[in-house]
């Protein structure tokens, strides 16, 4: 055990090499590891050195910038060098190193900036933690876009990359300070917000100034390689989100055996935009998902199940499970599960828990009135099912399978009816 805690605390020495060429037939994408100076010790004796280590301690692992070549594959032409976000982090956007960062901390900034790119238009503040989001939130203020992320899953937060589209205010930066994360990123920092924010030691505090450019991305392609236990690699092309405005999205509608099927209720305002804010979102999930979304923040997201119908009602519950905690925190300063033992050891009085359990029983966790967005179609009406005995009353999803007609008739003999859109594109994120 003392081994494995020593571990965490040690930077590993990686062996791959100071460039890496990458060839497509005639055309090459030369690469330049990243590394930074750190001090080495006590001595104040400096190194330079690279990532920390890799998804696990006992994994070296290096990063990598795209600094010259230019790939065109078809009519796709990818990204050039000088586009840098994470990969291009130098020693003076290290404001803090706190630990010295590792591979899940940058990939988990770069997953954030991945569903920041769409939401470019107003402030929003992603919270990461293993790739997927805990949180999102946009608002008309950075700091109650960052308090509803946070909010919107307070426990998993806990730990957590948070990532900003704006740069991050004393408000924001006074609130984020009193809990523990393990990452911050920004394109800027106002006056007075660094201090506040380094009274955590090991907090690390990065700047990407192209954070401000970040909507442009959302029209750029990357390649994308997965390498197999073999040694093989699979290459593909990354998504391009078609799905940019309300007016992307088409009513449901189906045929079956010649009858035709269209959903009877049209969206309103507010059940469009959080559609479309959650299709947003739900890109940058692990697949199979279902994310549920309102006025603008999620409630409750379900990532990686392998059934549809199973992760709908995973986030459904996480819905409900966040949503008791969050009020528990606002009542009484303290989680959910803290105020159970302390009712269990008789130091407060059951009747504490009857306030939260009637805020969540009044609203159903937020799920009432909310929008219910899918990276794939239902295959089965069960699905939706889950949503509409919940209270949800818009539905999102790609569309395509043999039972849409099912799905639209279980929209419309809801009561009240419910709307539902689809995208005509698949969001599957492996």
């Amino acid at each position: 055990m003392n081994n494995i805690k020593k571990m965490y605390s040690e930077i590993l020495t990686d062996a791959f090499p100071s460039t890496m060429t990458i060839s497509f037939g005639e055309q090459k994408l030369i690469y330049q590891k990243k590394t930074w100076k750190i001090k080495k010790d006590v001595t104040g004796a400096v190194e330079e050195r690279g990532l920390r280590y890799g998804e696990n301690p006992d994994q070296p692992a290096a990063l990598y910038e795209l600094v010259n070549g230019n790939l065109i594959l078809g009519e796709c032409q990818f990204i050039e060098p000088g586009n840098g976000l994470v990969s291009a982090i130098t020693e003076a956007d290290l404001i803090q190193f706190g630990k010295h960062p590792g591979k899940i901390n940058l990939t988990d900034v770069d997953a954030a900036l991945n569903i920041l790119k769409f939401l470019m238009d107003r402030p929003a503040v992603a919270i990461m933690k293993h790739n997927n989001p805990s949180g999102v939130a946009a608002a008309n203020k950075i700091s109650d876009a960052f308090t509803k992320a946070f909010m919107a899953d307070r426990l998993a937060a806990m730990g957590g990359a948070v990532v900003f589209n704006q740069p991050v205010d004393k408000t924001t930066a006074e609130f984020f300070s009193q809990h523990y994360f393990e990452v911050i990123a920004a394109p800027d920092y106002e006056a007075g917000t660094i201090e506040i924010l380094a009274s955590r030691k090991n907090l690390r505090i990065l700047q990407i100034k192209r954070i401000d450019q970040l909507a442009k991305y959302a029209d750029y392609s990357f390649v994308d390689f997965k390498s197999l236990i073999d040694g093989g690699i699979i290459v593909q092309q990354s998504q391009i989100n078609q799905i940019r405005s309300v007016n992307d999205f088409v009513p449901a509608n189906a045929r079956n055996r010649g009858i035709d099927y269209r959903i009877q209720r049209e969206p309103n305002a507010k059940e469009l935009n959080d559609m479309l804010f959650g299709w947003k979102i739900i890109l940058g999930v692990t697949s199979n998902s279902v994310v549920y979304v309102k006025d603008g923040v999620t409630i409750g997201i379900g990532t990686g199940e392998q059934d549809r119908v199973g992760v709908a009602k995973i986030a459904a519950s996480k819905a409900k499970e966040k949503f008791a905690d969050g009020q528990c925190y606002k009542m009484y300063g303290i989680p959910l599960y803290q105020l159970e033992l302390e009712i269990k050891a008789g130091k407060r009085s059951s009747a504490e828990r009857e306030p939260i359990f009637q805020a969540v029983k009044a609203v159903n966790g937020g799920l009432k009135g909310a929008a219910m967005i899918s990276d794939g179609f239902f295959p089965f009406r069960d699905g939706v099912d889950v949503g509409i005995q919940e209270g949800v009353t818009a539905i999102c999803q790609p569309g395509g399978s043999l039972k849409d007609y099912e799905v639209i008739e279980a929209c419309n003999a809801a009561n009240p009816p419910v709307t539902m859109v689809f995208t005509g594109q698949r969001a599957f994120k492996h």
